[in-house]
């Protein structure tokens, strides 16, 4: 006797796994422009990669001889594939069933994603839509399932926080997220929403109005105008498919796990490490008040077409990026003199600590290009805390161990140039760096507040005073005096750097066998 019926059982469930929540409700779906999660998934993988993890996870019924009536698989897919070669844990929510809102299964293969990619050091990606519990609980109406988890679970967000400091994880919101699949997509090295159909919220329309009082609408409360500069999302997608290039370019810089090294990649051949770019040398302009174009000086010096923005609204003073030079995985922190003269607001001090913990933990190499002002300043910037949040990433930075290479563009004022030079950074500076306790114009207006305002033309005297003090800020004495390693060339920094690099890598590998 054979076990031919219940594998024909076991195929005629994974069959009915992929129809998701029927051929009427993806109908429905898909009228209103939605791709389904499986679709989204093999969008993303390579091609024939993705394996089910949990495919009989749901509920069947049965007739009186043991025949399936029905199979509804568990709303939300599971499973393993790869991407470029490299095996990932990817799921998300099927919006086809309960609105995405989990039943049983689903929430324990959910659970699994996380406990998955941990126990085996995978990269973890999530599809994002749905609106997380329901008031009638994972059951739906009329359960009689136990209430609460046992008292003797594990923390729920212990997984969560863990998979955080020991594999890359990115999330797409690609429908309204709301509780719970909100806090997952912030759970992210990487976050990812996609313009005019996707919201993230903490709490939806409904509440808010039953709660607050408050009459908006999902784009109103969470919509990608709000959660582009509220450092919710780090990228805004302009479709599903851009989402997925982004989220697939995100993982090519990491490493599977904090046990790995990032990998290197062979830079194009046209694209030389002692590749010397004109412009560099007068991108900087000498007039100290005249800004430019600091992603195109970046662009510069790294690997061309390499540039990966990370929190490109938020805090916008400060920039980070993702990148290669000579084919070396580098995280990229730069100041944007266009915007507050570069100086480091709340926002901009946010950034940098999160952008410095996570090269931190996936030891890619800091390359700071340094033009900081000072923090900002004026009432706002008090109301703000500014302050604290600058310490804060200060104190990322003193506490990182991945290697850094801090090049001294313009400016480096104050305490929050701190938040540029790394532990041990070998610190080299351009022609035009400036570095002082204070910009040269606030400092000589504390200092000759009195004489300025006493001479027969203030401002004839202010200005005397600032060009006497700028001449004496040139950085020669301290490359002679050996307070940075050395003074470039900006024509040079690419082949400096990629030296610099050579040296340092054995560090990243070595850190990486902890």
């Amino acid at each position: 006797m054979s076990w031919s019926d219940e594998v024909r059982q076991i195929e005629e469930r994974r069959r009915r796994a992929l129809e998701l929540g029927g051929e009427e409700a993806v109908r429905r779906h898909r009228e209103r422009g939605k791709r389904t999660v499986r679709e989204r998934i093999d969008d993303l993988v390579d091609e024939g990669s993705f394996r089910d993890e949990g495919p009989l996870a749901g509920w069947a019924e049965q007739d009186e001889d043991g025949e399936l009536r029905s199979f509804t698989p568990a709303n939300y897919v599971l499973g393993v594939a790869t991407i470029d070669g490299r095996r990932v844990v990817v799921g998300g929510e099927d919006f086809t069933q309960r609105g995405g809102s989990p039943t049983p299964a689903g929430l324990r293969k959910s659970v699994w994603s996380e406990e998955l990619a941990l126990r085996y050091r995978m990269p973890l990606v999530r599809f994002l839509e749905g609106g997380g519990g329901s008031v009638t609980g994972s059951g739906g109406k009329g359960s009689r399932a136990p209430v609460g988890d046992p008292v003797y679970s594990r923390a729920r967000f212990l997984p969560i926080a863990q998979l955080l400091h020991t594999v890359p994880v990115a999330s797409a919101a690609v429908g309204a997220v709301a509780g719970f699949p909100a806090a997952r997509l912030v759970a992210s090295h990487f976050a990812v929403m996609v313009k005019d159909t996707s919201q993230v919220l903490i709490g939806g329309p409904a509440l808010v109005e039953r709660a607050l009082g408050e009459k908006l609408d999902k784009e109103q409360l969470g919509g990608w105008r709000v959660h582009a500069r509220s450092g919710v999302v780090d990228r805004v997608a302009d479709d599903e498919a851009h989402a997925n290039r982004l989220i697939r370019r995100f993982l090519d810089y990491l490493p599977s796990s904090v046990l790995q090294a990032p990998p290197r990649r062979p830079s194009q051949p046209d694209d030389r490490r002692d590749r010397r770019e004109e412009e560099l040398l007068s991108i900087v302009p000498r007039d100290r008040r005249r800004p430019y174009d600091v992603e195109r000086l970046v662009g510069l010096v790294v690997d061309r077409g390499s540039l990966l923005e990370k929190g490109e609204q938020f805090g916008r003073s400060q920039r980070t990026f993702l990148a290669r030079i000579d084919g070396y995985p580098v995280g990229v922190l730069a100041n944007d003199p266009t915007v507050l003269a570069g100086s480091m607001d709340r926002d901009g001090a946010l950034k940098v600590r999160r952008f410095v913990e996570l090269c931190d933990t996936f030891h890619l190499p800091v390359v700071a290009f340094v033009d900081e002002p000072g923090f900002y300043i004026g009432s706002a910037a008090e109301q703000a805390g500014t302050i604290r949040y600058g310490m804060e990433a200060i104190s990322a930075v003193v506490r990182s161990r991945t290697p850094w290479i801090s090049i001294v563009v313009r400016r480096a004022y104050g305490v929050a140039a701190a938040a540029h030079f790394g532990p041990e950074a070998r610190v080299l500076s351009w022609p035009s760096a400036d570095t002082g306790a204070l910009p040269v114009e606030g400092g000589v207006a504390v200092a000759f507040r009195r004489e300025i305002a006493e001479a027969e033309d203030p401002e004839a005297r202010r200005a005397e005073l600032e060009e006497q003090f700028a001449a004496r800020r040139s950085p020669f004495p301290r490359a002679e005096s050996f307070s940075v390693h050395d003074l470039i060339d900006p024509r040079d920094t690419r082949l400096e750097i990629s030296r610099w690099l050579d040296l340092a890598w054995p560090l990243v590998e070595e850190q990486a066998r902890g």
